[in-house]
């Protein structure tokens, strides 16, 4: 699979689940916030495809940050998306697989969007040691949400992407052209 440039978050979902398994879940909710014209933004399913598919048929489930809507940063909706998609799983014991390119927290959404990671984080510390999680991280995966990748059980990253909590280039001796602490070559 390739970055957010070349793929999208349903190609990315399509590309690890059987062939016409995937189920959506949520794809009409879209970002309820308007401050700071965020009626003017188009937000489709709130830049995160969440549903259950299956792998060698299994039932599993998925979510899939897209980037091209505010660069699949997470905000309310984003958030309670992921959440449902947790509580389902819970409840038929199956793996929840993340599919993530995050640019972090949706300031615009302010505390109503760092309420939404602490329910995306509970939702994960109560399925830890209950049902596999497994995240992949795809571009960029910034902030929370890489706090968010290290509770998956399991954490794989495309060649291209970059994990970290805080800017890479606000490390001493690093700069924007080195970026090799956020790597998946970082050693």
């Amino acid at each position: 699979m390739s970055n957010s440039a070349k793929t999208s978050a349903l190609d990315r979902i399509n590309a690890v689940l059987d062939d016409n398994s995937f189920v959506e879940v949520g794809s009409r909710i879209t970002a309820r916030n308007t401050d700071f014209n965020m009626t003017a933004s188009e937000t489709p399913a709130d830049g995160v495809v969440t549903g259950y598919g299956t792998v060698e048929g299994n039932l599993v489930y998925v979510y899939s940050q897209d980037a091209s809507v505010l660069g699949g940063s997470i905000g309310e909706m984003h958030a309670k998306k992921i959440e449902n998609i947790y509580a389902m799983a819970m409840k038929m014991g199956a793996p929840v697989i993340g599919l993530l390119d995050c640019a972090g927290l949706r300031l615009q959404e302010a505390t109503d969007a760092l309420d939404g990671f602490g329910r995306v984080y509970l939702s994960q510390a109560t399925a830890s040691g209950v049902i596999p999680q497994i995240s992949a991280v795809f571009g960029t995966c910034g902030g929370g949400l890489a706090v968010s990748s290290a509770i998956a059980d399991f954490v794989f990253m495309e060649e291209n992407g970059k994990l970290f909590v805080n800017s890479p280039n606000a490390l001493e001796g690093n700069d924007a052209s080195k970026l090799d602490t956020a790597t998946a070559d970082f050693r």
